[in-house]
C-alpha cells in the first residue's frame, strides 16, 4: 500500500470512527487545516508548484471512556510534475491514560523518541508509572521510512527508564534497535541527564553510543546560568558521528565526526527586548574550523512592534570569510493584518533535509491576515543565494482554519 493510500486509510478510518452510532456518543473535536501552495523558481529556470493540505486532528474523552483519538497528515501534488510532493501520515494513534492502573497506551503510527534514537513507528507503545521515583516506556513495532521503502520486515522495538530524584535531578536510560529486511541494522544506547538547581543554574547531558559501531555516536551537554532575572549564560558542547545502518555501503566508509563549542550571554533590558552576544567554534576533521560570532538585540512582539538585528562575523579558512547581517522587522498594523519583512546578508545557513538548501544570503517578505480568531491567511516570498546553488525565488501562500 503507497503512502498517501496508507494516509487516507488511517484518515477515513479514525473519522468513521468519531462518527456517532447514534446522538448519545460524545466527544471533543478539536484540530486545525492548513491548506498550502507554494511555488519555487531556481537559476534553471526550473519552476516547481507542490501544493499540500494539511490536517490536524485531536479527539478526546471518546464517549466519556477517557480514549483519545490523535491524527495529524498531509496530501500532497505538484502541479508542475517538477519534485516529488509526497504525501505524509505524521501520526495516528489511540491513546488512554491508565488503561489500567499506572499504565498507558498508544496504538497507531506515532512518533518515538529517545536519547538512544527516534523514529516514526506503527505499533504499540506502553508506559508504567509510579515505579517508585522511575516511569518505564516500552514500543515496538514497524519501522517507518519516508524516503525508502516500506516493508513489513522493517522493525523497530526499544525500551526507556526514566525519572526524578533529589529534587532537581531528572535521569533516564534508553535502548533502541531497528531491523531491516529481518536483519539488524542499529543498535543504539542512550543516557540522559538533567539538573536544575533553584531554577538559577541548569547543568544537561545527553550521550548515545552505537553498539554495532563500538563508537560514541552523540554528545550534547552544557550549562545554563541564569543566576540573576536579567541575564543569563549558556556554556555548549556537541558531538555528533552519523549513524548509518549497518546493511548500507556507507558503514564500511570512515566518516567524519562534527564538534561545536558554543557560548551565549542575554541580557533582558525589559518590555520584550533583549541583547545577545553568540560565539561558536565548529570543528571539523577535512577542512579547517571555524569561528562564528553573532552580536545582536531582539524585540518579542508586546504591543505592535516586534524584530532582531545582529552582525555575524564568520572566520572559514577553507571557506570564505563572511561579515554579515542579519534584519527583521514586522509590525501588527491592527487586529487583522501583520506584515514583516527580513534578510540575511552574507550569513551562512545551512537547510540539511532532503537536499542541500544552504544560502549565503535571503531575503523575505510576509503577511498574515486575520480574518477571525480561527481563520488566517499566511503569505511569504523569499530570494536565497548560495555559492554552490546559485540563487532561487520561493513562495508560499498558506489558509489556516482552527477548529
Amino acid at each position: 500500500m503507497r503512502e498517501w493510500q496508507r494516509m487516507v486509510l488511517f484518515g477515513a478510518v479514525g473519522l468513521l470512527a468519531l462518527w456517532p452510532a447514534d446522538r448519545a456518543l460524545a466527544v471533543s473535536v478539536s484540530g486545525q487545516s492548513s491548506t498550502m501552495l507554494e511555488w519555487n523558481n531556481d537559476a534553471e529556470e526550473d519552476t516547481a508548484v507542490p501544493v499540500y493540505e494539511y490536517l490536524r486532528l485531536n479527539v478526546s474523552d471518546i464517549d466519556g471512556s477517557g480514549l483519545n483519538f490523535r491524527f495529524y497528515g498531509r496530501l500532497a501534488d505538484d502541479l508542475a510534475n517538477e519534485v516529488d510532493a509526497d504525501s505524509r501520515l505524521y501520526f495516528a494513534y489511540l491513546e488512554k491514560k491508565n488503561a489500567l492502573p499506572h499504565l498507558d497506551f498508544k496504538l497507531g503510527r506515532q512518533f518515538i523518541t529517545t536519547t538512544g534514537g527516534a523514529s516514526i513507528m506503527d505499533g504499540l507503545s506502553l508506559q508504567y508509572r509510579d515505579l517508585g521515583p522511575f516511569t518505564l516506556t516500552a514500543f515496538g513495532g514497524g519501522d517507518i521510512g519516508y524516503y525508502k521503502g516500506y516493508d513489513v520486515k522493517d522493525l523497530i522495538d526499544g525500551i526507556r527508564l526514566s525519572g526524578h530524584f533529589l529534587d532537581g535531578l531528572d535521569a533516564s536510560v534508553s535502548y533502541l534497535q531497528k531491523w531491516e529486511e529481518s536483519e539488524l541494522t542499529h543498535e543504539l544506547f542512550g543516557l540522559d541527564l538533567g539538573y536544575d538547581y533553584r531554577d538559577r543554574l541548569g547543568l544537561y547531558g545527553e550521550w548515545q553510543f552505537n553498539y554495532l559501531a563500538n563508537s560514541l555516536s552523540y554528545f550534547n551537554g552544557g550549562i545554563n546560568l541564569h543566576w540573576q532575572p536579567k541575564w543569563s549564560l549558556r556554556l555548549d558542547y556537541l558531538y555528533s558521528l552519523p549513524v548509518f545502518s549497518s546493511t548500507s555501503i556507507y558503514s564500511v566508509f570512515a566518516v567524519s565526526e562534527y564538534q561545536e563549542a558554543s557560548a551565549e550571554f542575554s541580557y533582558n533590558h525589559g518590555e520584550g527586548v533583549r541583547s545577545f552576544c553568540r560565539y561558536a567554534r565548529e570543528m571539523y576533521e577535512e577542512v579547517a574550523d571555524a569561528n562564528v560570532v553573532e552580536i545582536g538585540v531582539e524585540k518579542i512582539r508586546t504591543d505592535r512592534f516586534s524584530g532582531y538585528l545582529s552582525g555575524v562575523w564568520r572566520d572559514d579558512p577553507d571557506g570564505q570569510d563572511l561579515y554579515g547581517v542579519k534584519v527583521r522587522s514586522a509590525f501588527r498594523f491592527n487586529s487583522l493584518l501583520q506584515a514583516g519583512i527580513g534578510a540575511e546578508i552574507d550569513v551562512l545557513d545551512r537547510r540539511l533535509e532532503v537536499e542541500d538548501e544552504t544560502t549565503s544570503s535571503r531575503i523575505w517578505a510576509d503577511a498574515t491576515a486575520y480574518f477571525s480568531r480561527k481563520v488566517n491567511v499566511e503569505a511569504k516570498i523569499e530570494r536565497g543565494e548560495s555559492d554552490l546553488w546559485d540563487y532561487f525565488y520561493r513562495g508560499r501562500v498558506r489558509l489556516n482554519i482552527l477548529f
